[in-house]
């Protein structure tokens, strides 16, 4: 795709210093290097709990104008104010705009999921769920309503942002979802994606960052440590097991 809906994130003004935000690693990285670029397809955030990639993603969906607990933006409903206001010290540099859009939220699909059944209840046209496979997505298993999503409602010319799609999905669905994510990114789309899985970040010619204490860095997704600990784990799981539990 040439250009990317979403080129280039950048803090532009600086975060009061008695906010916690600025003990995130990410933060302390876009305060000293100002951006991330987005040059390819599909870009991974990736690294340990706590460095700040799902507080990233979301504030960048947020300030792109998706809902902060998922949906597209004609979802504005809110169960609970939680996100941080990290959004508002973000500029996002767009190359075009897509004709469609979606953040998926691991944590909050449930509300989104609500909120969507509560909206056909009330009716004044077409059943939202139409758009979705036409069953309701709390009919369904968790990661059933989500390939519905991925497999109905995104139509490509896209950008979609989800954060840990994993959670929803076993290891023979995440293949599926890169079946899915490879047609959408040959139909001109853009993904930015929060997850643990090497499974999905192997998604051919994208863009691997890891998060860590130190900072962002571009890796190949072989060199992150998700992917070196589940290679110890699969090629030895017994030997493995006996060390860590010796430790404890």
């Amino acid at each position: 795709m040439d250009g990317k809906y979403i080129n280039r994130v950048t803090l532009y003004k600086k975060i009061e210093e008695e906010s916690y935000l600025t003990g995130l690693p990410v933060v302390e990285y876009l305060t000293k290097n100002k951006c991330i670029t987005f040059d390819h397809d599909v870009t991974f955030f990736v690294g340990e709990n706590g460095t700040g990639k799902s507080t990233l993603i979301e504030a960048i969906a947020v300030a792109y104008g998706f809902n902060a607990e998922g949906g597209s933006k004609n979802f504005n409903f809110t169960t609970s104010r939680t996100h941080s206001n990290l959004y508002e010290y973000l500029r996002l540099a767009k190359n075009k705009y897509p004709k469609d859009g979606f953040f998926f939220r691991a944590e909050s699909y449930y509300n989104f999921a609500t909120n969507m059944d509560e909206l056909d209840k009330e009716g004044g046209g077409p059943p939202i769920k139409n758009s979705y496979g036409g069953i309701s997505l709390h009919n369904q298993s968790h990661g059933e309503s989500f390939l519905a999503l991925i497999q109905n409602r995104l139509s490509g010319n896209g950008l979609y942002i989800f954060d840990e799609p994993e959670a929803a999905l076993s290891p023979s669905k995440l293949l599926v979802l890169l079946i899915e994510m490879n047609s959408l990114v040959k139909n001109n789309s853009q993904f930015i994606i929060a997850t643990h899985s090497p499974i999905l970040m192997a998604f051919p010619g994208s863009k691997v960052l890891e998060f860590s204490e130190n900072g962002i860095e571009k890796v190949p997704y072989k060199d992150t440590r998700h992917f070196e600990i589940t290679k110890l784990f699969i090629n030895n799981p017994e030997r493995m097991l006996e060390k860590i539990l010796e430790e404890k």
